[in-house]
């Protein structure tokens, strides 16, 4: 469960937030490379509420359909991976988790806004 996708809090999200809560900190908001890691971010936080947690709930209905179909039949043991995105909630708890993670690496550079 600790290296596999889904789950509580959202790794990627925490990576993204870090990395563009680092830039802001260190460079400033009015730095270049802001808006690029805050689009980035963004882009990470609605796939994985949005996209990949939609796949999940479709594998969910798609490995019931198949058990009730094909009960008995070797295909029905083959399961699709199910936790795939994110809930909201789970999001956030990243989001906060890399904003700390780059509030307590950043210490020593942070510029004035």
């Amino acid at each position: 469960m600790l290296f596999s996708s889904g789950g509580m809090p959202s790794s990627h999200t925490a990576l993204c937030t870090a990395l563009t809560a680092s830039v802001a900190l260190c460079h400033g908001v009015s730095d270049s490379l802001f808006p690029v890691c805050l689009g980035f971010t963004l882009i990470v936080m609605y796939d994985a509420t949005g996209v990949r947690r939609h796949a999940g709930m479709q594998a969910e209905v798609l490995n019931k359909i198949v058990e009730d179909l094909f009960q008995g039949h070797p295909i029905s043991e083959r399961k699709l991976k199910e936790l795939l995105g994110h809930t909201p909630s789970q999001v956030f708890a990243g989001a906060l988790l890399g904003i700390m993670v780059a509030w307590f690496c950043c210490q020593g550079c942070i510029v004035p806004i």
